[in-house]
């Protein structure tokens, strides 16, 4: 129902947005009918730590992979880039989930790794732009993430970590961005 009442705001262009603490209500006025969506925007800081986590051990994962088999020496530059950030990031909330006791995934989800194995299969350009894309998609995905729980989140150390990582997966975003529009 919300993608069906966001696809139709799109199209009409008339959507308004307001945001309280813990969800958004999104009206969409048509012709004749109001539509009035609630939409949980909160996320427990539990479930942050555990999607940070599982990109983060993936991220590090793909860059070992890609550092390995691509052959463009910007895409292995950035490959090393997330071996070591995400490495480090890894670690940090690890520590930060050990002093909460708080038991984080010890590797990927299921569409991660279906995504490296996906990966693993391809090689030269195809590999390239492919993980290239994957990246794109993965620190998009990623900056919205901590940009939430650092927004939104209730716990101060888990919400500092967000803070503080977020500008860093912004510099990986612009990177992967540029790297991108030099391979097409």
């Amino acid at each position: 129902m919300a993608l069906a009442v966001a696809l139709f705001a799109a199209c009409t262009g008339s959507n308004k947005s307001t945001t309280t603490d813990s969800s958004s209500v999104t009206t969409v006025k048509t012709d004749s009918t109001t539509l009035n969506e609630v939409v949980d925007t909160s996320m427990s800081d539990s479930t942050f730590a555990m999607k940070a986590a599982v990109g983060g051990m993936a991220e590090v994962a793909m860059g070992k992979m890609a550092a390995g088999k691509t052959k463009n020496a910007q895409i292995k530059d950035f490959a090393n880039m997330m071996v070591m950030d995400h490495g480090k990031a890894n670690d940090e909330l690890m520590g930060i989930a050990k002093k909460k006791n708080m038991t984080l995934p010890s590797g990927p989800d299921a569409a991660h790794q279906a995504k490296m194995d996906s990966l693993s299969k391809l090689s030269g350009t195809d590999f390239d732009k492919a993980y290239v894309a994957a990246m794109v998609d993965g620190h998009q995905k990623t900056l919205a993430l901590l940009n939430k729980e650092a927004q939104n989140g209730k716990d101060a150390d888990l919400k500092g970590f967000a803070a503080k990582t977020a500008p860093v997966v912004q510099h990986h975003l612009d990177k992967i961005n540029s790297i991108q529009s030099s391979i097409k």
